[in-house]
């Protein structure tokens, strides 16, 4: 029994001499910072290190954006109705055609909780019956409201039963090259599809002098007309369009800026078209032999070659050979930057430009106005308001003046005419020659009335 007691006496003492030891020797103290302030106990403690980095790549959560969103965004689906014919008779006779109904698919975004929808214009286009479906599988017949084909944006309508959810504009001009996105639609036709990526470049010209943000988010055939979101959920974009030698997403994606689908939006309730402004501009052309040899091709902004007379431009005092730099807040290192930027303006904004005139900045305040100059369809002219200095000269105070023209006319002696009469059509500026060109029938004849230099009249027809 003694024996026990000693060798537990002999324990105890070993293990606090080894416990004394490890606290002398081996731990490190632990401190804990505290700061107090007169008016009360503010205690802050830190006790794990923090990277002066900030978040990494496997800290970007993108769980909230896409809850927020998934519900916001639906399924549209376009049906057409086309005649095909049924037999080789129908082929030459045109008699007994069948009417078969063509789908197609897309996708929208609910922008208010009453159910207008904002999709692409080519998802839409026409379509004899549209259909939304929601993420909870209810299905609505949609009213068309309006379209801007130049920007691919169109407002459709539904008539929900409840409150919706929907996502707001976010400001598409504070992007940042490198921040996280996320794309959400129903590409081949999977509902509720979210893919992420980063903004790929800003202001991406596609041909048309469009302003797209690109992406590497995946997008797909029926992404078309949903959102693009930052990581805040917020709406910067609507999924427009890929680049792709298959059909399918190869690593390129575009997305119309959310500035740009919300002024196209609010002038089709406003106005019911979509109000332009317009400068009055023509940049040089880049990539060409001409730009290489005057010195300009690798100007960082917009050379203007062509001021037109009375715009806006040269009301502002803008001259050929000004080089924009900047409008407003915004850089300007290419057209497309100027060009995306005007698209989110009306006639009457007045903006401010910095430009580089033989190496000196200037600032110059330039009120936007209305377009001056269009193609007419059907034959394709293009045509111009007239001015102060035309009316005297052509001794009209109306009709629009015919700067282009189409080689299959060139023969005619159209080019620097202006036309006052088509058909029964009074022109008076090219919203009239715009109207009156588009009722043009294929198949009957069309009476042109012109003016020349001198106020002498031609009368032209055209089969």
């Amino acid at each position: 029994m003694k024996r026990i007691a000693s060798l537990l006496l002999v324990s105890v003492f070993a293990g606090a001499i080894t416990l004394g030891a490890y606290k002398l020797f081996f731990e490190k103290e632990n401190f804990t910072i505290i700061s107090q302030e007169n008016n009360g106990g503010v205690v802050n403690a830190s006790y794990t290190p923090t990277s002066a980095r900030g978040a990494g790549i496997n800290e970007v959560d993108f769980t909230i954006a896409a809850e927020n969103t998934v519900n916001a965004v639906v399924h549209v689906k376009n049906i057409t109705i086309s005649k095909t014919p049924t037999t080789i008779f129908d082929v030459f006779y045109g008699t007994g055609r069948s009417a078969v109904p063509q789908v197609g698919t897309g996708s929208g975004v609910i922008i208010s909780s009453d159910g207008y929808i904002v999709t692409n214009n080519h998802v839409i286009n026409k379509a004899t019956q549209l259909q939304v479906t929601l993420n909870n599988n209810r299905t609505y017949n949609a009213e068309l409201i309006g379209t801007d084909p130049n920007s691919d944006i169109a407002l459709i309508k539904i008539e929900p039963k409840e409150k919706l959810p929907y996502l707001a504009f976010g400001d598409s001009d504070h992007t940042k090259i490198g921040e996280w996105v996320l794309a959400v639609g129903n590409p081949f036709n999977l509902t509720s599809t979210v893919t992420a990526g980063i903004v790929s470049a800003k202001a991406r010209n596609l041909g048309k002098n469009q302003s797209f943000i690109q992406t590497d988010a995946a997008v797909n055939p029926g992404n078309s007309g949903g959102a693009l979101v930052n990581t805040n959920g917020d709406l910067v974009g609507i999924n427009t369009a890929i680049t792709s030698q298959t059909g399918s997403y190869v690593g390129y994606s575009f997305a119309v800026p959310s500035n740009i689908a919300k002024k196209v939006v609010q002038d089709i309730l406003e106005y019911g078209n979509v109000q332009k402004g317009f400068m009055g501009i023509s940049p040089a052309p880049v990539n060409t032999r001409d730009a290489i040899a005057k010195g300009i091709n690798n100007i960082d902004g917009v050379f203007i070659e062509l001021v037109e007379e009375e715009s806006a431009a040269q009301e502002a005092g803008i001259v050929v050979g000004d080089i924009i730099k900047k409008v407003d807040e915004i850089d300007v290192h290419k057209y497309p930057d100027l060009t995306g930027y005007l698209s989110t303006k009306r006639p009457g904004d007045t903006l401010e430009f910095v430009i580089d005139r033989d190496k000196e900045l200037l600032k110059l305040p330039l009120v936007l106005k209305e377009r001056q100059a269009l193609v007419v369809p059907e034959m394709g002219l293009e045509v111009r308001n007239l001015t102060e200095h035309d009316k005297k000269v052509y001794k009209t105070t109306s009709g629009v003046k015919i700067t282009g023209v189409p080689e299959r006319y060139r023969g005619y002696g159209l080019s620097e005419k202006v036309i006052v009469k088509v058909d029964d059509h009074e022109i008076g500026n090219i919203d009239d020659a715009y109207t009156a060109f588009g009722s043009i029938s294929k198949y009957g004849k069309t009476v042109i009335v012109m003016v020349g230099s001198n106020g002498e009249r031609d009368r032209l027809i055209f089969q």
